[in-house]
């Protein structure tokens, strides 16, 4: 038996302490960078303690292929800065990027902004994993903000936004398994022809934060033998899109809200999400890719439950960014 089991079983709390750590740390750069009062720190914290998982993956089994400080060299080598006072000025926020249609808009006449990095949306920071879907709409409230609608996302990726759903797939009767999926086969087969990624037309290898490894012996999801083994956000900075969003392929795959019809859309108001939705790839997408990952891609009803469910899906590669409404 390795050191970590034989440690895991005579101490189990040690990791949990650890990641209660980390989560501190986050907590002071999430106040320190984006202003979040006391008692947003509080929810947030609260949040956190409900899932004893949730933070930037099981110290363990985690082996980062890149170090914060890094990340920080290497954006510092390249003479690379996120700071953006046009984007920070309409988003009233920082690290958050207009979400509009460049063809007939500008960035000031945007009504939502999407978060430019995985959550804590914070440069050369690790990504905040092992939350599901509830608690990072829960998460995303406290900073007032909102869990992205799934076109949000898809468009801050492909470059234009554009608001795409076909509802009128939904006959009545259908449960939302079989709702979400003839909206996802509509929707697939309009935008298979316009494939696109972040970065371009085609998949790239070596771009995005994606050439790291599972852990030996992770199968599936399990906590103790699965590592996060991430990379700072932002330390790609070619991996982004025509609006200046980050990360969007490779690190942490996203949760999204997939609404089963208009009244479900947090875009337009609505406190009633729909169904969770899980966008992008993961950190080992260099050597396995296990689905198709480009901007507008739907993918099939993997552990479907609405975004609020109680037992909403968690994993080791599964993270989330935010959106706001402006």
């Amino acid at each position: 038996m390795g050191w970590f089991w034989l440690l895991l079983l005579i101490h189990p709390a040690s990791f949990a302490t650890s990641i209660a750590s980390n989560n501190q740390k986050m907590l002071d750069a999430l106040q320190k960078v984006h202003g979040l009062s006391d008692g947003a720190r509080k929810e947030i914290e609260a949040i956190f303690t409900a899932s004893p998982r949730m933070g930037q993956g099981n110290p363990g089994p985690t082996k980062h292929p890149m170090s914060e400080a890094q990340c920080e060299a290497k954006l510092k080598k390249l003479k690379v800065s996120y700071e953006d006072p046009s984007f920070e000025k309409i988003c009233q926020a920082k690290y958050m990027a207009p979400l509009y249609d460049p063809k007939t808009q500008k960035p000031e006449q945007a009504k939502a902004c999407i978060d430019q990095f995985e959550f804590p949306n914070i440069p050369c920071t690790y990504p905040m994993v092992w939350t599901s879907a509830r608690h990072a709409e829960l998460i995303c409230r406290s900073m007032g903000k909102r869990l992205c609608d799934a076109h949000e996302w898809e468009s801050g990726c492909a470059g234009a936004l554009v608001e795409d759903y076909p509802f009128s797939v939904v006959k009545k009767g259908m449960s939302p398994g079989q709702a979400f999926k003839a909206m996802r086969q509509a929707h697939n087969a309009k935008y298979s022809s316009q494939k696109s990624w972040a970065y371009g037309p085609s998949f790239q290898k070596g771009i995005c934060a994606q050439a790291s490894h599972k852990s030996a012996g992770c199968n599936g999801g399990n906590f103790q033998k699965c590592g996060t083994n991430t990379y700072p956000v932002g330390a790609f900075p070619q991996c982004k899109s025509p609006l200046k969003v980050y990360d969007l392929h490779g690190n942490a795959a996203e949760h999204m809200n997939l609404p089963l019809n208009p009244s479900q859309m947090t875009s337009k108001g609505s406190t009633t999400l729909g169904q969770t939705e899980m966008k992008g790839s993961w950190f080992i997408w260099d050597s396995f890719q296990a689905h198709p990952d480009w901007c507008r891609w739907r993918a099939p009803y993997w552990h479907g439950s609405a975004v609020m469910d109680q037992k909403s899906h968690e994993n080791y590669h599964l993270g989330f960014r935010c959106c706001k409404s402006l």
